[in-house]
């Protein structure tokens, strides 16, 4: 065969199967098999998934490619099918145990490829649905399907709810983060002192993260100082650390895709005794926040713990937010599973073991600071479990 003749087809069987598979078939099976049962409660005969984070839940492919048009095709019964360009082609067959892989060439249109793929399986003029709320289904790609398919039902949603609780498998993934959390929040801390730059901090914790066996974030690291502080999601901008700065760290690590965040505070010098008391009240609402993370429990019931904490100490007007929202699995532009589930107020979901939360409390005086301390925290059997063992005392630099 020659070069010209190469085929997507012969690059694929040179790629072993699920060489890099984060988990064995089976655990991605179980994963299926409660879709498929949330699809026959729904009467879908397929469903069409293009969001990275449950392309990766449903069958492990990962790849920083994510930003073009993909669909995990999933029937009520039978094996998965996959559509990817063809360049992330022998990245799915390496990371998934899905035999079924059609790629499209850049000059192909990915929806038109998708159509004729559902049309060769037979599944056209079944009850197909599509999950809308993918990062990358475009309106132009949507009207295409419909144009090429006819009608999709909508099954947005439909794996999310999954995602909630973690496995044990999961979980392992999480703990390894925390290291990595650790290590490049340790780092960062250490350096955080006056003279230093936020670049120094930032590239510190990115260093020693990524050295821990860390990998490519959802999100990069916050790291803010003095004034710009007090502005919410600013991060590192070249500014040094002057003398009665507060500097606010807020790092995630990630590990097989799986993140782990924390937030901690230093103070540079003599800082203002309001933003001591602040940072107090965020240590008692953060404490009250991981006693309420217990099986039996709502949500809602931790948001609420925590805002009556605020109330009381007078800094209502500052805290308006969710108390945290769930972690797990991300892709850029965000660390967070924040659009699966929330501590906030109304939301009345039971807390179940293997839920994952991040719980940022922070307060600020805006263009003045900022500051705030956080936990990654699980649900368990036995109670809250945080995935930190750094100090959340107030750090003095």
């Amino acid at each position: 065969m020659t070069k010209s003749e190469v085929t997507l087809e012969s690059i694929l069987q040179s790629v072993p199967q699920g060489a890099e598979s984060v988990f064995p078939k089976a655990e991605y099976e179980a994963r299926l098999d409660k879709l498929r049962a949330r699809m026959k409660e729904k009467g879908f005969d397929l469903v069409l998934l293009s969001g990275p984070e449950n392309v990766f839940y449903l069958c492990g492919q990962q790849t920083p490619g994510y930003y073009t048009f993909q669909s995990l095709c999933v029937p009520a019964s039978g094996e998965p099918f996959h559509v990817v360009r063809a360049l992330e082609a022998p990245n799915a067959k390496l990371n998934t145990h899905i035999t079924d892989i059609t790629g499209y060439a850049d000059d192909e249109n990915p929806a038109a490829v998708l159509a004729a793929a559902i049309k060769k399986r037979g599944w056209q003029g079944k009850r197909v649905a599509i999950d809308q709320s993918g990062w990358f289904l475009t309106i132009n790609l949507y009207n295409r399907l419909i144009a090429e398919c006819g009608p999709l039902l909508d099954c947005t949603g439909i794996v999310e709810p999954s995602r909630r609780v973690k496995s044990s498998l999961e979980t392992g993934q999480m703990e390894k983060s925390g290291l990595a959390n650790d290590a490049g929040m340790r780092a960062g801390l250490a350096v955080t002192r006056a003279g230093s730059t936020e670049n120094d901090i930032a590239s510190a914790i990115m260093g020693a993260s990524i050295k821990a066996g860390g990998e490519y974030v959802g999100m990069e690291p916050f790291v803010t100082s003095g004034p710009r502080s007090g502005i919410p999601h600013t991060t590192w901008r070249r500014r040094k650390i002057e003398p009665g700065d507060v500097t606010v760290l807020e790092t995630s690590a990630c590990y097989n895709r799986y993140h782990v965040a924390s937030f901690r505070t230093v103070a540079c010098g003599k800082i203002p005794q309001l933003a001591l008391d602040m940072y107090k009240v965020c240590a008692e609402g953060l404490e009250a926040a991981i006693d309420k993370l217990r099986v039996g429990n709502t949500c809602a019931d931790v948001h609420n713990a925590v805002q009556a904490i605020i109330d009381k100490n007078g800094f209502t007007a500052g805290y308006r937010k969710r108390t945290g929202y769930s972690m797990g699995i991300s892709f850029a532009p965000d660390w967070g599973e924040g659009n699966i589930l929330s501590l906030f107020r109304g939301v009345d979901v039971p807390l179940e073991p293997g839920m994952v939360f991040h719980v940022p409390i922070t307060l600020r005086e805006y263009n003045k600071w900022t500051v705030a301390v956080s936990e990654t925290v699980m649900v368990t059997e036995k109670g809250p479990k945080t995935f930190s063992t750094i100090s959340r005392e107030l750090v003095q630099a």
